[in-house]
């Protein structure tokens, strides 16, 4: 939409205000019209069709944990009416602070201010102007008294409390004054900058992210037309040397004219793809290992559909990585092979090993496990941190209800459920930046990753929830894989163990007791734990020429994770090279480098991972 430039005629020196061109605006307002009523219309079909149980199940389930908190909180009335009191005495000091800066004070220290790393008001106009300030202020003491009211709330269970106070965080961010067109002066100038055309084309932005989604909202997060996987995003030279129902193995080119004997297999989560590990040159990780001389192999995992529903968790071992270590033996013709795990990877490459230790005779037909990496795997998921939030009887019978009936759990769900756990970073900064703002999203090849979402089979995500995250039998020795008890303390091989500090999926408290169930952690030369700085993502892919974050490393490893972070040493950097120090103590000799067989089935990144969720 253009607009036409005018002077306002009482000062020759005022900026020029924009004022919408009447053609455009009503062509534009018609072709809303038309979008909206269209999408309104397939929108209240669909409602229609999907009137499930599931989804009545799952509203009443938070329903029911307010109405317990409602009643908790009457049961201790004086507290209530304590926090009222210090929230009214806190909005009598903004009051009285706002009150000086209108006289013209200059320096009145704010009752409150927000978090260093939050980003949302971080624009001048919500520290210049003193009407934004006091907004800015009014709605964090709100915030911080509606939390701490909520978390110091006594006589709630375990269960209700989290749920109640990460739906109440959800409430808060829903509702801050940078989400609104009127209380948020950085759309409003821009508004005032551009004659209002910001807010019909973030009308459009809905309009299109509520198609992408099919009548739900898929917020648009990246320029998306800016990537493409095999062009600039999972570019490393290989070939699809094997591939099954349920992935395709890639042995990548050799960057080195000789490389360690044993190959190394990279098993990446099923729940994202796996190019998280080549996003680019300059931060692949896959790159980075060819580099340091290793033969490296990855596993790309099908995107499944309703064909697979009856995929199982034991399915995923023996066509995943036992399917890959017996031909990456073929290939190479080497007895051993070196293993890392991402996150569910991880947990999968510990539930193999445990079952091949009580399997001697399939053992012997696969390579030896000469070393093990685990990256922010959880084994015990006692403290699972806020996704644990999601996994109760009421909430797991509603999402197999709906995965039972297409066959798996739809790719928008999940991310959904991930993105809900960073609102204001991947939800509400994308509402303010596409819709009220009217921009584009940033090209960023992470968030485009993030959007690339996958199914889930129903059988294994259903087992993978309630076996693991309900009832955490993996740790307890309780879960079994093809009719074997999994026993994680028979696992003897050497492991390196890599966490995140800020990790919200596999909190790294949670992840250092993993250390702890295997044989190995009774020998500090076998097991290693290291905490790198940063979350689930950006703390893993860090490649050491970027120079960034830091991490920790203590070659002890106590029973508690606080003493062994209270004894550790700091190091700048990357986790990447000492890493490869470990690693290349299991690697073998050198030998010449060995390149993919032309014969393949296709060149890398393979077929498996450019199938779209949608």
């Amino acid at each position: 939409m253009t607009t036409k430039k005018t002077k306002p005629s009482s000062s020759e020196n005022k900026d020029e205000v924009k004022v919408p061109d009447p053609v455009e605006l009503a062509k534009a307002m018609i072709r809303i019209g038309e979008h909206s009523q269209r999408l309104m219309r397939e929108f209240l079909e669909r409602q229609q069709e999907n009137k499930t149980h599931a989804s009545q199940m799952e509203l009443a389930n938070i329903s029911a944990a307010f109405l317990d908190l409602t009643q908790a909180m009457m049961q201790n009335p004086d507290k209530l009416i304590t926090a009222s009191i210090n929230l009214w005495q806190d909005y009598l000091k903004l009051w009285n602070a706002t009150a000086m800066r209108f006289m013209g004070e200059q320096h009145v220290q704010p009752v409150i201010t927000p978090a260093q790393n939050d980003r949302r008001f971080q624009g001048a106009g919500w520290n210049e102007g003193t009407v934004f300030d006091y907004i800015k202020q009014s709605y964090l003491l709100s915030a911080r008294w509606l939390q701490n009211t909520v978390r110091e709330t006594k006589g709630l269970d375990d269960k209700t409390a989290r749920k109640v106070d990460f739906y109440t965080r959800q409430f808060v961010d829903a509702i801050s004054p940078s989400n609104f067109l009127m209380t948020n002066p950085d759309v409003i100038q821009r508004t005032v900058e551009t004659g209002g055309e910001n807010l019909i084309k973030g009308l459009e932005n809905l309009l299109n992210d509520l198609e992408r989604g099919n009548g739900e909202l898929k917020i648009a997060m990246t320029d998306e037309k800016a990537f493409e996987v095999g062009r600039n995003l999972a570019t490393t030279k290989g070939k699809v040397v094997y591939q099954n129902d349920l992935m395709q193995l890639i042995q990548y080119s050799p960057l080195t004219e000789n490389v360690f004997a044993t190959p190394l297999l990279i098993i990446p989560p099923w729940i994202n793809k796996y190019y998280i590990l080549d996003l680019g040159e300059k931060k692949s990780y896959v790159k980075y290992c060819l580099e340091q001389g290793h033969t490296v192999f990855i596993i790309s995992w099908v995107n499944p559909d309703e064909s697979l529903s009856n995929k199982s968790f034991e399915d995923y071992m023996t066509e995943g990585p036992m399917a890959a270590m017996k031909e990456i033996a073929n290939i190479t013709g080497e007895d051993n092979v070196n293993i890392v795990g991402y996150c569910l990877g991880g947990t999968l490459l510990a539930c193999m090993l445990a079952y091949l230790s009580k399997h001697p005779n399939e053992k012997a037909k696969l390579p030896a496990v000469a070393c093990a990496t685990y990256l922010v795997t959880m084994l015990d998921f006692a403290e699972a941190g806020e996704l644990s939030v999601f996994i109760d009887d009421e909430q797991l019978q509603a999402m197999e209800e709906r995965m039972n009936a297409q066959g798996f759990l739809d790719a928008n769900a999940m991310a959904a459920t991930f993105n809900m756990l960073r609102a204001n970073d991947l939800i509400w900064s994308f509402v303010v930046n596409n819709y009220l703002m009217g921009k584009e999203p940033f090209p960023f090849d992470l968030l485009y990753w993030n959007s690339d979402s996958t199914r889930m089979p129903a059988s294994m995500h259903s087992f993978y929830l309630r076996e693991m995250y309900q009832q955490n039998k993996l740790v307890k020795g309780q879960m079994q894989l093809k009719n074997t008890v999994i026993d994680l303390t028979q696992i003897d091989t050497p492991a390196f163990f890599l966490s995140t500090r800020e990790d919200h999926i596999s909190p790294w408290k949670s992840t250092y007791a993993g250390t702890l169930l295997m044989k190995g952690a009774l020998d500090n030369n076998k097991v290693r734990f290291t905490l790198s700085a940063s979350g689930h993502i950006a703390g893993v892919v860090n490649p050491a020429s970027a120079n960034k974050y830091n991490y920790w490393t203590n070659p002890r490893l106590p029973k508690s994770p606080d003493m062994w972070m209270g004894a550790t040493v700091k190091h700048d950097g990357s986790w990447w090279p000492e890493w490869v120090s470990w690693l290349n103590h299991y690697a073998g000799e050198q030998v010449p480098a060995r390149k993919p067989t032309e014969n393949a089935i296709e060149d890398a990144p393979g077929s498996y991972v450019r199938v779209k969720a949608n």
